[in-house]
C-alpha cells in the first residue's frame, strides 16, 4: 500500500479534487507536480492551489525547453501526425511528465505516482505505460477512474472541503494546451455532426488578413531560424504558432481511434506544428533520395501509432529514432510557406544539400539529361510485362 504519491498536477477540477480524495481515501501524502510544457498560466497560483487541496509539497518544472528539443523535435523530424491528421500534442508531453514524476518520487522517497486522468481516454495509457517502463517498481494510483464521481459531484466536493477552483457546471470543455497545440474535446462536440461553436478556438482565431511570407530554416530537420533570424526552440515555435494562427490556419476536426477502442471526436489547434512539419516534409522532398523517402514515409504512420499509443519509451521507437536520426543528416535549408487568411501552403524550397539538378530537370538549352539512354531503360523496365503480355495477357489472345 503505497504513503507518498507525487501526483501529475495540472491546477484543475479533478486533479485538486484528486489531492484531497487520496489524502481522505487512501490515506497517502500527496506531493503535486505540474510540469510547464508552454501551457502558460499562474503557477504560483497553481502552486497554491495544490497546497490548499492538502498537498505536503507542490512543486512546477519548467520543461519547456526540454520538451522542444527532445520531444517536439524528434516527432517533427519523423513528421508525426496519428491517423494522417493529429500533430500529438497531448500525446507527446506525457511521457516528460512521467519523467519527471519518476524523478520526483526518486528525490522525496515516494512509493507511487499518480494522475488524473479517466477510464475512457488515451492519457491513462500513456502515463501508466511510461511510468512502468521508467519505474516498474513503482505503484500507480489513478482516483478518477475509480471514485465515480460526475463533474458536478467533484466540484461540491472541492466546495465541501475547501479547495479554492475556478471550475464550474456550465464550463463543458476540456481543453489541454502545450507549446506543440492545444485540444478540446466534450460539450456539444461530442456529437460528430455539431460544428464546433466559435468560442472554442484560442490561437487561430483570424487577426492578419494581408498576405505573406514565411520562410522557415531547418538544420539536420531540427528547425532554426524564421525569416532568417535565429532563434531558441521554444521561442521559434511560438513565434510560427503566432504568426501562423493569425492567418486562422491548423485547426483539426476529426473522428479519432481511441487506444482503449472506441471513436472520439476531437478538435485541435495546432498552428505551429502543423506549419512546421508542413514545412519540414517539404524540405525533405528535395534533400532525400527515393527510396529512402519513401521507406520514412512508409514509417512515419508507425512512429506516430507509438507515441499516440503511450510507447514512447519503448525499443521500436528508439529504434524508429536512430534511423530518422540518420535520415536528416542533409535535411538543411529553407522552406517558403505562403499564408493568407484559412491557407498555408509552400511556395519554394532550397538547400545546398538539394538533390534537385537543373541540368537534369531541365528542358531549355541547358538540359543535361542522356536522352539516348532511355529507350533501353524504358525496354528493359516494361520488359517482365512485355513477357507476360506475350505469354499469358492480351498479346497471347491476339497470336
Amino acid at each position: 500500500m503505497a504513503k507518498r504519491v507525487v501526483l501529475a498536477y495540472s491546477g484543475g477540477l479533478d486533479t485538486s479534487v484528486a489531492v484531497r480524495w487520496l489524502i481522505d481515501n487512501m490515506g497517502v501524502e500527496v506531493i503535486a507536480l505540474a510540469a510547464d510544457v508552454g501551457q502558460g498560466g499562474d503557477f504560483e497560483a497553481v502552486r497554491a492551489r495544490a497546497l490548499a487541496a492538502g498537498a505536503v509539497e507542490a512543486l512546477v518544472a519548467d520543461v519547456r525547453d526540454e520538451f522542444a528539443r527532445d520531444y517536439c523535435v524528434p516527432a517533427l523530424r519523423a513528421n508525426a501526425l496519428y491517423e494522417g491528421r493529429y500533430p500529438l500534442v497531448s500525446a507527446l508531453s506525457r511521457p516528460l511528465i512521467v519523467k519527471h514524476l519518476v524523478a520526483a518520487a526518486r528525490l522525496h522517497g515516494a512509493d507511487a505516482v499518480g494522475h488524473g486522468c479517466t477510464g475512457k481516454g488515451n492519457d491513462q495509457v500513456r502515463f501508466e505505460v511510461s511510468t512502468r517502463a521508467l519505474a516498474p517498481d513503482l505503484e500507480v494510483l489513478a482516483p478518477v477512474r475509480v471514485w465515480g464521481m460526475t463533474r458536478a459531484d467533484s466540484i461540491m466536493y472541492a466546495y465541501d472541503h475547501g479547495i479554492p477552483i475556478t471550475a464550474t457546471k456550465e464550463k463543458v470543455y476540456s481543453i489541454d494546451d502545450n507549446l506543440w497545440g492545444r485540444a478540446i474535446e466534450c460539450g456539444e462536440m461530442e456529437d460528430p455532426w455539431a460544428m464546433p461553436p466559435p468560442g472554442v478556438w484560442s490561437t487561430t482565431v483570424v487577426t492578419e488578413t494581408e498576405p505573406r511570407d514565411l520562410i522557415i530554416g531547418f538544420e539536420e530537420g531540427v528547425p532554426v531560424a524564421v525569416d532568417g533570424e535565429r532563434l531558441d526552440l521554444v521561442e521559434l515555435v511560438d513565434r510560427v504558432g503566432r504568426t501562423v494562427g493569425a492567418y486562422g490556419w491548423g485547426r483539426i476536426d476529426m473522428v479519432e481511434n481511441r487506444r482503449v477502442g472506441i471513436k472520439s471526436r476531437e478538435t485541435y489547434e495546432c498552428p505551429a506544428s502543423l506549419a512546421l512539419i508542413l514545412a519540414h516534409s517539404d524540405l525533405e522532398s528535395v534533400t532525400l533520395e527515393r527510396d529512402l523517402a519513401r521507406e520514412k514515409a512508409r514509417l512515419e504512420p508507425r512512429y506516430a501509432e507509438l507515441v499516440y499509443d503511450g510507447l514512447w519509451f519503448s525499443p521500436l521507437k528508439q529504434a524508429l529514432d536512430a534511423f530518422v536520426a540518420e535520415s536528416q543528416r542533409f535535411v538543411t535549408g529553407e522552406v517558403r510557406v505562403h499564408l493568407e487568411p484559412g491557407s498555408a501552403r509552400v511556395t519554394g524550397r532550397r538547400s545546398e544539400h538539394s538533390l534537385y539538378d537543373d541540368g537534369l530537370a531541365t528542358y531549355e538549352a541547358a538540359d543535361s539529361f542522356r536522352h539516348q539512354d532511355s529507350a533501353g531503360f524504358v525496354r528493359l523496365w516494361g520488359l517482365g510485362i512485355e513477357t507476360w503480355s506475350a505469354r499469358q495477357g492480351p498479346g497471347a489472345l491476339n497470336r
